[in-house]
């Protein structure tokens, strides 16, 4: 028998970074495995691809190589060899030998330095990308986490050791061409409700007039129990379906009272018995069998990802639509 895991398994790589602290949850993840949803195996991946895709651009790598997803901050790392880094997503404090760095900046880290991320001030979810990309054993083709199914490396853990590429491989594709990268002020990090941007879904016949009209004006409310799975919503009403006698009448409608299970895609906006909407991310199941009532737009869903628990949202058509 073997011992407990203390991280991914590894391949060859130019350094290792050994984990400190590994924060309330962090995780490798990449832009997922897409083309398995047959088989049941979602795509998975970064929540905020957006985040990920601009840390990965800053040092030089391929958008698709993989990176460490911090949820809530609280990460420190030592790499064992000179390394560059950058740190994109949620707003954390940023210290590289104890003295204070950039997020959304090229960072260059000597050996044995500390990497610490302090705690997120404004979002959830942080992303470190390594020039060269982390080395951990892919599972059908990805090195992503799926926090739904388990496939993938597990979480990180006080201890892990992680190996990332030779910088001279196919992952990197030059030298980083800017110190920083100046982006505007994410939505989450402002004040007053997130608009996230949604085009109506395969059931919205299913729901009431008022209700419909409730979806699109209502300003909604992220709850605790949102993970990389969904972000769960409340508001003061909730989403009323049609009589049984009128869901009947639909085409596709329920079948001895319930809707087969579909497809489900990231973004999907699913609503249970509860009234409630769900806004599934990236660890979202395969298929399900509650109706959805809108499917959020692309970069909607990044915005999705970085919400904190009591913050305000709406969904909204997109501009000019």
């Amino acid at each position: 028998m073997t011992g407990p895991q203390t991280g991914p398994q590894t391949e060859p790589g130019h350094g290792v970074l050994a984990v400190e602290r590994a924060g309330p949850l962090t995780t490798v993840q990449d832009l997922g495995r897409p083309g398995f949803a047959a088989l049941g195996v979602p795509r998975s991946g970064a929540a905020d691809r957006g985040s990920l895709r601009l840390a990965n651009r800053l040092v030089g790598n391929r958008e698709t190589v993989a990176g460490l997803e911090v949820t809530l901050g609280g990460l420190v790392l030592r790499p064992s060899v000179d390394v560059v880094i950058a740190v994109t997503g949620a707003q954390v404090g940023v210290r590289i030998g104890g003295r204070p760095a950039g997020c959304n900046a090229v960072l260059r880290v000597p050996a044995g330095a500390a990497i610490e991320l302090g705690a997120a001030t404004a979002g959830v979810r942080g992303y470190l990308a390594v020039r060269g990309g982390l080395a951990v054993t892919p599972v059908l083709g990805s090195r992503s986490t799926d926090t739904l199914s388990g496939l993938g490396p597990p979480r990180l853990v006080d201890g892990a050791r992680l190996p990332f590429g030779d910088p001279d491989e196919d992952d990197v594709v030059g030298w980083p061409l800017v110190d920083l990268a100046a982006i505007p002020l994410p939505a989450w990090a402002g004040s007053g409700p997130v608009r996230l941007e949604a085009l109506p879904g395969p059931r919205a016949d299913w729901f009431t007039a008022p209700s419909l009209r409730r979806l699109w004006t209502a300003v909604w409310t992220v709850t605790p129990q949102s993970d990389r799975i969904g972000v769960r919503l409340v508001g003061s009403e909730r989403l009323e379906r049609l009589a049984d006698g009128e869901l009947a009448r639909l085409p596709g409608g329920p079948v001895d009272g319930e809707l087969p299970s579909e497809p489900l895609v990231r973004g999907a906006v699913q609503v249970p018995p509860s009234g409630l909407p769900l806004v599934f991310l990236a660890d979202h199941p395969v298929t399900g069998g509650y109706p959805v009532v809108a499917v959020l737009r692309e970069r909607s869903v990044d915005l999705a990802a970085q919400l904190v628990a009591g913050q305000q949202v709406r969904i909204v058509a997109p501009r000019g639509s």
